[in-house]
């Protein structure tokens, strides 16, 4: 595995480094998608064409790919600094049961 950092910054005050770096690391390598759940980054990603996903989606992916059991994979995450709020997590679980 290689670790790359953007070649150029992108000074976003709103946002905190590790999110501006993400963004433009990226831009930078044309990334098919970005893995980003802060609502700011999110938005900001988007705005500059960028494909993104959270947390929530790849684990509900890898449920789907037999790799993973999103409840109990989210139910981990709770044990740590993640956080996702109730309604957001409802309208995920409402999705996935159709």
């Amino acid at each position: 595995m290689e670790v790359l950092r953007p070649k150029s910054g992108l000074i976003q005050t709103h946002l905190d480094l590790g999110e501006s770096e993400a963004i433009a690391l990226a831009t930078e390598v044309h990334a098919d998608v970005l893995l980003i759940d802060e609502q700011a980054g999110r938005q900001e990603a988007v705005r500059r064409g960028l494909k993104v996903a959270g947390t929530l989606s790849v684990l509900d992916e890898a449920e789907q790919a037999g790799l993973a059991d999103f409840d109990e994979a989210v139910a981990e995450l709770q044990k740590t600094s993640f956080r996702v709020s109730p309604a957001v997590l409802s309208e995920i679980k409402k999705k996935r049961s159709r």
